[in-house]
């Protein structure tokens, strides 16, 4: 024991009968011992704090105890580490009952009834995926905060004019800021107002659109020989090589975006058939084979460096080993891939969807068909597949008008 940890036990009374517990709950989400004792340390310095300022442990907020470790950090690569872990210390004395619960105000209960509402809407009747659900919120309540701020929420005297500046302000940021997605999920949450009748009139007719320059440029891509530098480098990392070639084999050889591949739950993989259950956009499941060299990277991914009770495939590292909140992890796997190779990448942004279009681009290459690249990718429109017919130079060829010389050009 530290001379710190040994300092701030002295003064650590009015917490020590929630420290045993506190420590069982870490156990049980497999944190390490080194882990737990840097939150003992931290949780006794808490109590010393507490104990300064005559605050009682029925007293503590997480806002509070937050406040009072603030300055506590040691690593400027985690800056809010102490502040979370004495939430989470504070939290958990809520659910020991020690604390009250904070009781809502009534804006707050207003805007919870309106994203219960909301987030009901879009997965029952427009059938979106939950992370989909949670952006689409995420930009209302925005709007929310922006239009109204702290006072209550009366969405009858919202007008077009405040839709506009609120985008307007938001896609200001950066010129040229052409993301569609803040003026989608606005559309949609006007539309779901005026269908229930909270909106006298149909704001989402209103939300200005983005321009979109579809199709007019090639789909970013990589070469074959490029692909497999990118492979090897993820598979040759000591810590989570494994992991990680087995996320992006997925994506390489099966067309699979993000978000289906951190989807992926242990029952969804048929061992004996050789299948595997896809989770694709619209709450659509596709059930595609796995390909000998994928099914051996996601055995010994399992069988070596798994550690959960999560029923989840691909989970952190570190404690409690959960699932991914989202697909960033993978852009951050290429990202280092691309480092790590020199392979310069083919967007200024590097994003996972490059390793689908690099599939579809070799597959055409080699001689696909354009409704052979639709079934692998599980496109619902064909129109979302022609943007690699570019690519089909053989078959542009042959549909191709002669260049007009002189005297044919009528």
């Amino acid at each position: 024991m530290t001379k710190a940890d040994t300092a701030s036990s002295k003064s650590a009374a009015c917490l020590d009968c929630y420290l045993p517990s506190f420590e069982s709950r870490l156990v049980e989400r497999n944190y390490t011992p080194g882990t737990i004792k840097t939150y003992r340390v931290l949780v006794r310095r808490l109590a010393s704090f507490m104990e300064a300022g005559g605050i009682a442990p029925e007293h503590l907020t997480s806002d509070l105890a937050a406040r009072l470790v603030r300055g506590e950090e040691r690593h400027r690569y985690e800056p809010n580490k102490c502040q979370n872990i004495a939430r989470r210390f504070a939290e958990h004395l809520i659910e020991l009952g020690v604390v009250p619960a904070p009781v809502p105000t009534a804006q707050q209960v207003a805007r919870a009834e309106l994203r219960e509402g909301y987030e009901n809407y879009l997965h029952c009747q427009r059938g979106l995926s939950q992370r989909t659900i949670f952006h689409a919120w995420r930009f209302a309540d925005r709007f929310l905060d922006y239009r109204f701020g702290n006072a209550d929420i009366d969405l009858t005297a919202t007008v077009a004019g405040d839709i506009i500046a609120f985008l307007q302000h938001l896609l200001s940021r950066k010129a040229p800021f052409r993301d569609k997605t803040a003026a989608t999920h606005l559309r949609s949450f006007f539309q779901y107002l005026f269908k229930n009748g909270v909106t006298t009139s149909n704001l989402a007719l209103s939300v200005p659109k983005v321009a979109q320059r579809r199709h007019m440029r090639l789909p970013r891509h990589l070469a074959p020989d490029q692909v497999e530098a990118v492979l090897a480098s993820v598979r040759g990392n000591p810590k989570h090589g494994r992991r990680d070639y087995a996320m992006l084999l997925l994506m390489a050889r099966l067309g699979l975006r993000a978000p289906e591949v951190i989807a992926i739950q242990l029952d969804d993989i048929d061992w004996r058939a050789g299948e595997l259950l896809v989770r694709g956009k619209g709450q659509r499941h596709d059930r595609v084979p796995l390909p000998p060299d994928v099914g051996e990277a996601l055995a010994g991914y399992v069988r070596y460096d798994r550690i959960t009770t999560s029923r989840s495939l691909f989970v952190t590292l570190r404690a409690p080993n959960g699932p991914f909140i989202d697909g960033q992890v993978v852009n951050a796997i290429l990202k280092d891939a691309f480092a790590a190779t020199g392979i310069k990448p083919p967007t200024p942004y590097v994003g996972s969807h490059v390793l689908r279009h690099s599939l579809a681009t070799n597959m055409v290459r080699k001689g696909a068909s354009i409704a052979e690249v639709s079934d692998m990718l599980r496109h619902r429109s064909r129109s979302s597949t022609m943007i690699y017919a570019k690519l089909d130079i053989d078959g542009l060829r042959s549909i191709a008008q002669p260049w007009p010389t002189t005297g044919d050009v009528q």
